[in-house]
């Protein structure tokens, strides 16, 4: 197991506060000094303990790994303002292979051997869902950065949140008007053959079907399959418009052979990033995607209208305006992702302090506190967007981004509103007992 206690600065202020005399004449002193008063206080108090569950190992460590860096960074800015209430925070961090039999163990190993205040992290959907009933036995707040629905669809429990990023309804909702629009109405989509995928399979069926368009035909590919050239024959030759989200670490190989199978007598092609997560696209055989769109939870190059709340999470995660590693310009960033666990962390401080969280009994208070909110404006807190939080459904909407690959680069074309993505609520967890 791994712990870090991200304190950037508190052995400079500790140093500080021995200096100081200690009596009525120091404190009054102090008092012109909140931050040195809040990790004066932090330092006589236990650190409030979030255990992440990462996707270290298996396909997903891609995202893992910047998962785990953008989590650092947001901890650190967190430890950085005095911690939540008063006290530090660290992580404790567990791998959980991108496996939803191991996802369940972790939590039960934050719950009883790490005492974590919460659980927070993974991605992939297939690990929520074998983790959230573990969570909700042993009664442990579960705070998911996954875009699965299947939070809001109701299949889980009180005691899972998602209120840092959207889900895939919302954000197929949200897309199919500009893709029927702009594209073309006959669509074909190729898929991953999990409940993420399902998920694009079910919802962008019906979301293209209300804007007068047809799936007609429908290609589910196994997670772990490393070579996909025998599924493009697949493919009608009525297609208008291709529509592919892919996951694991063989995208760049799947995107490859697309443009192989194509070459230039390609239709429109409409992507979800995930295909190209963590991949230059200015990698050698990605040629093919000059002019064909991508949606982005968040856009991995910085546009011309870039919000100051953009530039200063850029540089606290050590990413450039490209989207890859300040250090290491070949290591591309999971950006249209990773700002979840950013934004997933300052809604749980928030709502530790909302709660004046003490420990373990506030848990419930703790999740009452964020079911309470609402609007979500854009700020540093919040660098993606503005966010309105339904708390009956546990699930955050937001702004969807459509970028166009022009001169190698992704430029946004289109930003839906936020109401773009709404749809009827089919849960109330705020009804269930906890």
């Amino acid at each position: 197991m791994a712990k870090k206690l991200i304190k950037p600065i508190l052995d400079t202020r500790r140093g500080v506060l021995q200096k100081m005399a200690v009596g009525a004449g120091a404190l009054a002193g102090a008092s012109a000094m909140p931050g040195l008063m809040r990790y004066a206080q932090a330092q006589s108090s236990e650190p409030i303990k979030i255990g992440f569950q990462c996707h270290k190992t298996g396909i997903g460590a891609a995202y893992g790994r910047w998962y785990e860096r953008t989590s650092d960074a947001a901890v650190a800015r967190i430890n950085d303002m005095g911690g939540i209430n008063g006290r530090p925070v660290e992580l404790v961090i567990e791998d959980d292979g991108t496996d939803p039999k191991r996802g369940a163990e972790v939590l039960e190993k934050f719950a009883k051997q790490s005492n974590c205040d919460v659980a927070f992290g993974t991605l992939f959907s297939h690990v929520v869902i074998g983790s959230a009933p573990t969570a909700g036995e042993l009664k442990l707040p579960y705070f998911v950065v996954s875009e699965g629905h299947h939070v809001a669809s109701g299949m889980l429990n009180r005691y899972t949140l998602q209120p840092g990023i959207t889900d895939v309804r919302s954000q197929v909702i949200a897309m199919a008007p500009f893709v029927a629009d702009n594209l073309g109405k006959k669509v074909t989509m190729i898929f991953p053959d999990f409940a993420f995928g399902h998920d694009h399979r079910d919802y962008f069926s019906a979301a293209i079907k209300e804007q007068g368009g047809e799936v007609i035909e429908m290609i589910a590919i196994p997670p772990t399959e490393t070579s996909f050239t025998k599924y493009f024959p697949k493919i009608p030759r009525e297609t208008e418009v291709i529509y592919h989200v892919m996951v694991g670490p063989a995208v760049l190989t799947f995107v490859k052979e697309m443009g192989e199978f194509f070459g230039s007598n390609k239709p429109e092609i409409f992507g979800f990033i995930d295909s190209l997560e963590a991949v230059d696209i200015n990698s050698p055989g990605l040629e093919f995607l000059e002019g064909t769109y991508f949606w982005e939870g968040n856009p991995r190059y910085a546009q011309a209208d870039q919000t100051s709340f953009d530039k200063n999470y850029r540089e606290a995660v050590g990413v450039n305006d490209q989207g890859s590693s300040v250090t290491d310009s070949s290591d591309i960033s999971t950006y249209a992702h990773m700002f979840g666990c950013w934004e997933t962390l300052n809604v749980i401080k928030k709502g530790m302090e909302s709660c004046d969280y003490k420990g373990p009994d506030d848990r419930p208070a703790l999740i009452e506190a964020v079911e309470a909110m609402t609007d979500m404006p854009a700020s540093d807190d919040h660098p993606q967007g503005t966010k309105e939080f339904n708390g009956k459904t546990h699930q955050a909407f937001g702004h969807q981004y459509i970028s166009q690959v022009k001169d190698k680069k992704l430029n946004v074309v289109h930003t839906t509103p936020i109401e773009a993505g709404y749809y009827p609520d089919e849960v109330d967890y705020t009804k269930q007992p906890f």
